[in-house]
């Protein structure tokens, strides 16, 4: 059986990634120390990857840190019976050929000495320095004995934390997955299985958004060997198959090198096999695979220029597929990685995929932060040490949005399980979009977010306040789904009572928009007398009927003398209902109809649907508001305003302003579009009083831009 049979990681190894011959590694290490002149044989495949990417690299503390780490380890043995060193060694090397520096190599030698070792973060601070101390640490797991069940999940935050300053502590991590998944497979199956499954839901997402794709692809993989056995041994098949023919992209791959060097372009062609699950993604896509669909054409040049230069070649003098066109050179995806996309048609009509990057481009695809090492330490300076930015952002890639926010919100996830959760629903979110505040700056968000969840993006714990916002000008409502390259002006109510209603969470994507929110209401079971409810209107709201009940209260029982709705009818026991229509409140003289099920709805005598129910011989049923003197008054006024306006920046936070200052709640609001530059808004609003409904009406014609405030007069069906 070949190595790719058993092994997925050899099939991507054969693109350049030599394995490491444990073993051979493993009596070496049993030799014991070095003379101090020259460099342990056991990590010269190290130095040699190493200077391949670093040729003036200081091999000295590569030397040291060998030294150190192959005597602590000595005499502890891996499952696998190796000795314990060939692991920091296969890290060692697998970052080694990504081109990570002799820092991060150094760090990775020693990642495993203080968490399996006598030796201590102090010792390794004396003879290496805080930097690698910092990475070391960053990279150490808690203690089982200290954190029980919650160790895993609190390893995980510790290890965020710390990337949050240096990106090189999750490339240790990221390598040290990496080779345990490669000898997995002397644990126990449900052992297997765990680390998988984590390492599918955390590492292989974290590996993707910090672009580190040569290790994120042999992590899909393994994963899929071990959690999909039956179809990666399908696919595994099906590349077995392909890899005994003539291969269909050869003969497209020297075309287009003929082609180029035609036009005079100096380009590299490859052909570049596509991994297990890449394979596996193409034929659940397409059903039966192409022999062209094995693999993709890689082009490289030397600069960005040069990439639009072979596209136009390549779309001159073959057929292209247009819909397969995409430029992530002119926008880069989020995780770093540039190339353009298309796909052409060659002879006897096999279409072949083509990558076209620069050699800088390739290896920043491939490597992703690893091989920008750490741009943060400047002057003498450790990542330790570094302060933020007086923005409080850092300006560098490797400092992406994705991972300012999930540094937020975990801060707010106290509880491991929360946490963890949270985590993996996070990075299952795996593509953003980047929108632009109306005052300036941006904001990254996963796509899909809403404007709740810019608002907290942009505002934390004062998004509570939120009421509204506009959208590229317009105005919106809170569940407005965002898209790549929105203008967002967020709209904050000067209430500091106010908070968010339960909707706001079936609004929300991003873990720190739903902790907050789920911490609000956990906090205010009962909701705040100013909370902002804010959200679109229910489905054709303007065809509810005269009968229905005001939004949030529901049908309720309120017969003769309920303080619910503060109205006494004549129709004794019979159901009492406030009319959505025109929601009336004391003292409006009011007037009732029975209507199916025996109840009765009470509008205001001027209603238009009164006119109505009278002429289909509804009879009428006297209504009239409770004694407040024997009553104390209904404990619920509730009423529905229109408010007419011209439309200009910064309307609905002033028509906000005005309620509050007027004490009414706002129970439910909605925003129509703009029709000829104006805004209709209309609200329901809880009242301290009713008498104090003429006030709070002339307080909002006043805002500017309003020219008229009216209660709701919907249209209503007889029944």
């Amino acid at each position: 059986m070949s190595a790719e049979a058993t092994d997925p990681g050899a099939h991507a190894r054969k693109r350049g990634r030599p394995r490491i011959d444990l073993r051979r590694l493993g009596r070496v290490a049993l030799l014991g120390p070095v003379a101090r002149d020259r460099l342990p044989d056991a990590i010269g495949h190290v130095a040699e990857a190493h200077r391949a990417h670093h040729p003036d690299a200081d091999l000295t503390v590569l030397r040291r840190a060998y030294v150190l780490a192959e005597s602590s380890h000595r005499g502890q043995m891996r499952k696998s019976g190796e000795p314990y060193i060939t692991h920091p060694l296969a890290v060692t090397l697998i970052l080694a050929e990504l081109g990570a520096g002799t820092t991060t190599l150094t760090a990775s030698l020693l990642h495993d000495t203080v968490e399996d070792t006598e030796v201590t973060l102090d010792q390794v601070r004396e003879q290496f320095g805080d930097e690698v101390c910092y990475l070391v640490d960053g990279v150490t797991k808690l203690e089982k004995v200290d954190y029980g069940a919650a160790a895993e999940p609190e390893t995980f935050r510790k290890m965020l934390v710390a990337t949050g300053n240096d990106v090189r502590v999750m490339s240790i991590k990221l390598a040290d997955r990496l080779h345990n998944m490669r000898t997995l497979g002397v644990m126990r199956p449900e052992k297997q299985a765990r680390i998988a499954k984590v390492t599918r839901d955390v590492l292989i997402p974290l590996a993707e958004r910090l672009g580190v794709q040569a290790l994120k692809t042999e992590l899909e993989d393994l994963v899929f060997a071990i959690l999909h056995p039956e179809e990666y041994a399908g696919t595994r098949a099906l590349i077995a198959a392909a890899d005994g023919g003539q291969d269909p992209l050869a003969e497209i791959a020297e075309s287009v090198r003929a082609t180029l060097r035609e036009a005079g372009i100096n380009a590299e062609v490859l052909i570049r096999p596509r991994h297990f699950v890449s394979v596996h993604r193409v034929r659940s896509k397409r059903g039966a695979l192409r022999g062209t669909d094995f693999g993709r054409l890689l082009v490289l040049v030397s600069e960005d220029a040069d990439c639009y230069a072979v596209l136009g070649e390549l779309h001159t003098c073959f057929t292209p597929v247009v819909s397969e066109f995409k430029d992530f050179i002119a926008a880069p995806k989020f995780n770093l990685y540039q190339s353009l996309h298309t796909a052409v048609v060659g002879p006897e009509g096999a279409v072949a995929e083509v990558l076209i990057r620069t050699h800088r481009m390739h290896k920043v695809a491939e490597a992703g932060v690893v091989a920008l090492g750490n741009p943060y330490v400047q002057d003498g300076t450790t990542a330790a040490q570094h302060d933020e930015p007086v923005d409080g952002e850092r300006a560098d890639p490797t400092r992406p949005g994705w991972l300012s926010r999930l540094l937020q919100w975990q801060e707010s996830a106290t509880d491991p399980d929360t946490f963890w959760t949270t985590l993996r629903d996070d990075l299952a979110q795996d593509r953003e979009i980047t929108v632009f505040g109306a005052e300036g700056g941006t904001l990254g968000l996963p796509a899909g977010a809403s404007c709740v969840d810019a608002a907290y993006a942009r505002y934390g714990d004062a998004a509570h306040g939120c009421i509204g916002a506009r959208v590229n000008g317009r105005l919106a409502t809170l569940s407005t789904v965002l898209t790549d390259g929105d203008t967002v002006q967020l709209l904050l109510a000067q209430d500091a009572s106010s908070g968010p209603s339960p909707e706001w969470l079936d609004h929300a994507r991003t873990p720190a928009a739903r902790i907050a929110i789920a911490g609000w209401l956990e906090a205010h079971p009962d909701g705040a007398p100013g909370s902002h409810k804010t959200r679109p209107a229910p489905p054709r709201a303007q065809d509810r009927a005269a009968d229905d009940p005001v939004p949030g209260l529901g049908p309720g029982p309120g017969r003769t003398g309920d303080r619910d709705t503060g109205v006494t009818v004549d129709v004794p026991g019979a159901p009492v209902r406030l009319a959505g229509c025109c929601t009336p409140v004391p003292p409006d003289d009011i007037i009732g109809f029975t209507v199916r099920g025996g109840a009765v709805t009470v509008h205001r005598r001027e209603c238009p649907a009164t006119a109505r129910m009278r002429a289909v011989g509804r009879p009428a049923v006297g209504a009239r508001w409770h004694d407040t003197g024997a009553w104390g008054g209904p404990a619920d006024h509730r009423v529905t305003l229109v408010a007419e306006s011209f439309g200009r920046p910064r309307l609905l936070a002033d028509l906000t302003e005005a309620i509050a200052a007027a004490d009414a709640a706002i129970v439910s609001a909605t925003v129509e579009p703009p029709s000829e530059q104006r805004v209709r808004h209309t609200y329901t609003l809880q009242l301290p009083d009713a008498a104090g409904l003429p006030a709070l009406m002339r307080a909002m014609r006043a805002v500017p831009g309003v020219y008229d405030v009216s209660r709701a007069q919907q249209p209503a069906a007889a029944r």
